[in-house]
């Protein structure tokens, strides 16, 4: 049924290409009963490629577009870093995506937060998330939690993914969710804002992590991050939002020799920097 359906078009370097569209992906899995996730990577597996990861392709190949559907990631937050990053997993073709937050959108969230609207003010964060993943990607499975990460549910929760991403706004938070990673022996990609800065780290179980980027946690007692101070203009939050993506997809293609594993990336659009520091204990 794959085959019937695929389309020969030549590709970006010339090469021909067999592509399916969206709609056929949708209409196979009508008539087999298989998720679009499944028809997708079926397709994939015989070499034809989803219309929609087209302009993916010179960048991931069919094997790397395979481990994206097959894999599982877990959101913690969903504000300005957290629509941003569910948005471009999303059409990635990230399979499935816990999308966790205990939060409502309120009017000053407008600045910045891609799932808020007017007209879904005081909506849950975490409801405005799936409805747009759905919009976007029918082929991606989502998980909604709406409720805040805590020391008691947080092992749970995080459980069974292979990456989680922390884009809270909290310190006490963010090492919550680190507890919960290491637990789950998986990588936890950090990201936070503030003002025209950002910055961003990978971190795997096994690594010194939160500790050497904030200092010890029991002196990470405020419960705001420095964004509420200095603000969180959209033009830092999407771009610091990309460069999280960026190592989630890295980390779910295998492609782990330059991750910001054990360093802290920090752009600053004020003047147009951007630093790598190298963390240590």
């Amino acid at each position: 049924m794959i085959d019937k359906s695929a389309e020969r078009i030549s590709g970006p370097d010339g090469a021909d290409l067999r592509v399916v569209s969206t709609s056929r992906t949708q209409a196979i899995s009508g008539q087999t009963g298989a998720s679009c996730r499944d028809v997708e990577i079926a397709a994939l597996e015989n070499g034809v490629v989803p219309s929609r990861y087209l302009r993916n392709q010179s960048t991931y190949d069919c094997s790397d577009q395979i481990r994206f559907l097959r894999s599982r990631v877990a959101l913690v937050g969903l504000g300005g870093l957290g629509g941003a990053v569910a948005e471009i997993l999303a059409r990635a073709g990230v399979g499935a995506l816990s999308l966790i937050d205990g939060d409502r959108f309120e009017e000053h969230n407008l600045n910045r937060q891609l799932f808020c609207t007017q007209e879904n003010l005081g909506s849950t964060k975490a409801s405005a998330a799936e409805a747009r993943v759905a919009a976007i990607n029918s082929a991606v499975e989502t998980r909604v939690v709406p409720a805040f990460l805590s020391t008691e549910n947080a092992s749970q929760v995080i459980a069974g993914h292979d990456v989680v991403v922390d884009c809270l706004d909290n310190i006490p938070s963010r090492f919550v969710v680190e507890d919960a990673a290491r637990q789950a022996g998986i990588p936890l990609v950090s990201a936070a804002i503030a003002g025209l800065t950002g910055q961003v780290t990978v971190i795997y179980p096994q690594d010194g992590g939160l500790e050497w980027v904030y200092g010890p946690r029991d002196s990470a007692r405020q419960t705001q991050g420095a964004e509420h101070l200095l603000g969180c203009p959209p033009q830092t939050v999407v771009l610091v939002a990309a460069m999280q993506c960026g190592e989630v997809l890295s980390i779910l293609c295998h492609r782990t020799s330059q991750l910001l594993r054990n360093k802290l990336w920090i752009v600053d659009l004020s003047d147009h920097t951007v630093e790598v520091l190298a963390l240590a204990g």
